[in-house]
């Protein structure tokens, strides 16, 4: 591994330990090529594994970065798949930027998928953003489809 390589994955750690949204940095292993940027490991939430993708794509000689992290939700952070989904839905209906009765939420085991058709791409992104640091999730797919007015 070069010098470089090696600064920028100090740098990725070092981002990592500042940002308080990632209670356990140390679960995170960091790997650095070519400005490509690898984490590895283990985080207690799809929040944390977001606020770990977003933090190494910002440092300074990133170029990508390659998430291969796993979210292991602690008990306390555990919630059902029908409790997921209904809260899921009502933070929707409370959106003023998301069409609501247009989108479906499914949850399996953690992971929801939204589906459905909106006018615009931000609609899209604001129910995506909307869920994705819901306690209890695991992960989000986005199949909300962007059809034109």
């Amino acid at each position: 591994m070069s010098i470089i390589n090696a600064s920028t994955e100090d740098a990725v750690r070092e981002v990592l330990s500042l940002d308080q949204r990632i209670p356990d940095p140390d679960q995170v292993a960091v790997s650095a090529e070519a400005g490509i940027v690898t984490l590895r490991g283990t985080v207690g939430s799809f929040g944390q594994r977001r606020a770990a993708v977003h933090d190494a794509a910002n440092v300074v000689g990133v170029d990508d970065v390659n998430d291969e992290l796993k979210v292991r939700l602690l008990d306390e952070s555990r919630r059902e798949d029908a409790d997921i989904r209904g809260m899921a839905l009502q933070i929707l209906m409370w959106d003023a930027d998301v069409p609501a009765e247009l989108i479906d939420v499914k949850v399996d085991e953690g992971w929801v998928t939204l589906t459905g058709d909106v006018s615009y791409q931000f609609e899209s992104d604001a129910a995506f953003e909307d869920v994705a640091d819901m306690l209890g999730v695991v992960g989000v797919t986005n199949s909300i489809r962007v059809t034109t007015p």
